[in-house]
């Protein structure tokens, strides 16, 4: 748990820009066709995905759009494209500082380059990564995000842990 607090507490903020993605997902409850524990362990997540470059996450109380306005607003630049599903919460980026584009899922996933493939592909990632944990306590849940979305930016397994080794050599200065 550690070396997870040690990792959100070094990553970098950034701003996205260009092309961006957008998308809410929920971790924990019960699995589909599964009995168990219930909504209550249920965790909404929003995340923003640079095409090309960084994935940034954060948990959220809600998913509306005075939710998630705010997020994009601080971590996207004016005038960037957002590709997002066609939840309604998305409905202000109408009307707001960004250009935006919408893909119907229940028509198709992908339109050239209208997708939110990236951001669906690192919820699936981090999903697979956390479901080896069977189960996460909630308020331990930010660090484990923060961990996944560490390992998605970062690159290749030999950059992480020599990143990892810096970081922790440099706590013990």
């Amino acid at each position: 748990m550690r070396l997870r607090q040690l990792i959100a507490s070094k990553l970098p903020s950034y701003e996205l820009s260009g092309e961006v993605e957008a998308d809410e997902s929920y971790f924990g409850g019960v699995r589909k066709g599964k009995r168990g524990r219930g909504a209550a362990g249920k965790v909404a997540v929003f995340g923003l995905l640079k095409r090309g470059g960084k994935v940034y996450t954060a948990i959220i109380p809600d998913a509306k759009t005075e939710t998630l306005l705010p997020i994009i607003r601080e971590k996207v630049e004016p005038d960037s494209l957002v590709y997002t599903d066609n939840f309604r919460s998305y409905n202000a980026l109408d009307v707001s500082e960004f250009h935006h584009l919408r893909i119907n899922h229940s028509e198709l996933f992908a339109d050239q380059r209208n997708h939110i493939n990236g951001i669906e592909n690192f919820w699936n990632q981090a999903k697979r990564h956390l479901r080896r944990f069977n189960g996460i306590k909630k308020e331990n849940f930010h660090w484990f995000l923060k961990e996944c979305e560490w390992r998605f930016n970062g690159g290749n397994h030999q950059m992480l842990l020599k990143q990892l080794k810096y970081w922790v050599k440099q706590s013990q200065q």
